[in-house]
């Protein structure tokens, strides 16, 4: 955006200022879609204010021209008539006028939101790493919605009460120069009370904004964790831990809307009733000196009234605007916001996948200073079982994560059949992949529409042939629907086994080059691991697949097995390879039999010596 001689930001300008001209000009990229609605509410706009400046001299009119100087009763009907004409233009202009801007104001709005959707989604996870989804969400319900007000009464308003002012003040000069200066005597007050709320309420709206993200985060934190929160009855701490961001929401709300907005309007009242009892004054001495007529004293006083009203709704537009300015300034800088991974400029297509990856001296960090993996090297071949096992935190998920670019390597590069993965599309190499987390998503939905997201122009046979290869197809036809069950909110009406299958029921669909389980079986009971483990040796035949697990036992078949451990590669080999030596490994290995065995002098059927070692022995 042009600010200042340059593309910026909207974050670059300081605050305090009465109207961002950055979130102006922003906001004018999507009004000029209108222009010839925004032309014609104009013309509403001027016929509105002419109509209003009309009615006060009709009245001046009709007093001395008629009443005071007691002539025809025809004339004083025509214009009566004539005031009642323009009272009801004025109706019929304003009423269209605001339907106009509100047609325009819902499409405003309605692109704002689907360009922010379109941006979250595309934004890096690190973003998401490092914001609270109940802010996000802020943004595009609650920060939006004050675009509404703005545009269909903000904006507008200022124009119609700008138009209005000046058409005051000419008529009022034009009638007696003298009595108008009076009158504008007291605008000084106006104005120095106008500095100083300014300076002070942009600040403060921001601040309002800030805090109703704050509001929206603890909503969606204590939502999403209130199985937690009801285990430990907790409800009482989560109450108060919420009380006190919503005391802060309410203090700034109180700031900015009960003593800088509620503040503002008195003193523009005073100043009119202040004015008002000038042109009393003033006027009735005018008229007993014969300067003016009885008919400019009560036009004057009429218009006083019409003067202060807009530069009260002026008071409630600038009350708006401040708002809006704050939530345009979160809502841009959302928009603005550099998406970490993105599409190198010159990438191409990626060609369909044969499924070598090399991982290239590869080293990753999520922050500066604090490395995650360091010099990671390895290659699968097409086909292979890449199993990926060591402690919590050891790289793990990192080494995953890098591999569908949902993060970029600090060092060293990941190679795709030979090609790096940055000189490629991220929808042409994703496209190509599966991923079954360990606690898998589901949409709100159907079971098919879950199981096809993989695959949206999959056919009802397809769907149902993927949920057969992945063992779901039992328990789905045993639900009330079939494939056409609902699925509730991240399908909590389903445990967590019936939705890691269909979550294997979509991965199959998708028939993915490069296969990717986190996890997959970590958090199922023994007889739905062992349909995932059938499901996953259909599943894993032919392609390139990763396999983070914990349960060791669940990938004695890899080709080969990766030991990580605080970012590094400790060892490689088979899973027997691995077990007659000496290292982390082995000792996992051991940890869970024994455990799982509840004996420690158990030893598995792996490790038990041989005839031969015994007799050396």
């Amino acid at each position: 955006m042009w600010v200042g001689g340059g593309w910026g930001r909207i974050g670059d300008e300081p605050g305090g200022r009465v109207i961002s001209t950055a979130v102006v000009r922003r906001i004018w990229t999507y009004l000029r879609l209108h222009k010839p609605r925004l032309v014609w509410a104009f013309i509403l706009v001027v016929v509105t204010a002419a109509t209003q400046v009309v009615g006060p001299y009709l009245l001046k009119v009709a007093i001395d021209d008629f009443i005071v100087a007691r002539q025809d009763v025809m004339g004083l009907s025509l214009v009566a008539a004539a005031f009642a004409l323009t009272v009801l233009i004025a109706w019929a202009s304003q009423a269209h006028q605001s339907y106009t801007m509100a047609l325009v104001a819902q499409d405003v709005l309605n692109r704002i939101r689907g360009e922010l959707f379109i941006k979250v989604n595309r934004l890096s996870l690190s973003y998401h790493d490092r914001h609270e989804s109940g802010v996000t969400m802020s943004r595009i319900v609650n920060d939006v919605a004050v675009f509404q007000e703005l545009l269909t009464q903000g904006v507008i308003y200022l124009v119609a009460d700008f138009l209005l002012l000046a058409g005051i003040v000419a008529i009022m000069v034009a009638m007696s120069p003298t009595l108008a200066l009076y009158t504008f005597s007291v605008l000084p007050i106006m104005v120095l009370a106008t500095i100083f709320f300014t300076q002070r309420a942009r600040r403060a709206f921001l601040r309002t904004r800030e805090t109703i993200g704050q509001v929206a985060a603890g909503f969606q934190e204590n939502i999403s964790g209130v199985r937690v929160v009801q285990a430990f009855a907790r409800e009482d701490v989560s109450q108060d831990r919420f009380d006190e961001i919503n005391r802060g929401n309410l203090r700034a709300n109180v700031w900015a809307l009960g003593l800088l907005a509620s503040a503002y309007p008195p003193i523009v009242e005073f100043t009119g009733m202040l004015a008002t009892a000038i042109v009393l004054w003033f006027g009735t001495s005018a008229v007993l000196a014969g300067e003016v007529t009885v008919g400019v004293v009560v036009a004057f006083l009429t218009y006083v009234t019409r003067f202060f009203q807009p530069i009260r709704e002026l008071a409630q537009v600038y009350t708006t605007f401040q708002q809006a300015m704050a939530a345009g300034e979160k809502i841009f800088e959302l928009m603005d916001y550099r998406i970490d991974v993105d599409d190198e400029p010159h990438a191409t297509e990626m060609r369909p996948i044969e499924g070598h990856v090399a991982f290239d001296h590869v080293s990753f960090s999520y922050r500066d200073g604090i490395p995650v993996l360091n010099d990671i090297c390895f290659e699968a071949q097409p086909g292979q079982t890449v199993a990926l096992v060591g402690p919590t935190g050891a790289g793990k998920t990192s080494i995953a994560s890098l591999l569908a670019r949902f993060y970029d390597v600090k060092g060293g590069a990941i190679l795709m059949d030979g090609t790096d993965v940055r000189a490629v599309t991220m929808e042409s190499l994703r496209r190509q992949m599966g991923l079954v987390p360990q606690d898998p998503f589901l949409f709100t939905g159907t079971i098919a529409e879950n199981i096809r997201f993989g695959r949206l122009d999959a056919t009802d046979e397809e769907v149902v042939e993927a949920a057969k290869l992945a063992n779901a197809h039992d328990f789905i036809s045993r639900l009330p629907d079939g494939y056409q069950t609902p699925v509730f909110e991240r399908g909590q009406n389903y445990s967590q086994g019936q939705r890691q299958l269909v979550a294997f029921a979509r991965a199959v669909l998708a028939n993915p080059r490069i296969l990717i389980l986190d996890e997959a079986t970590a958090s199922v009971d023994t007889r739905t691991e062992v349909l995932i483990q059938t499901a996953l040796a259909r599943l894993l035949t032919g392609r390139t697949s990763f396999v983070i697990a914990h349960r060791l036992s669940t990938i004695r078949n890899a080709d080969f097995i990766l030991v990580i451990d605080h970012g590094q590669i400790v060892q490689r080999g088979s899973h027997r390879e691995l077990l007659s030596q000496e290292g982390m490994y082995r000792d996992l290995y051991l940890m869970q039999y024994r455990r799982e065995a509840r004996s420690h002098d158990a030893v598995p059927e792996e490790l038990a010596p041989t005839p031969s070692t015994r007799h050396e022995g």
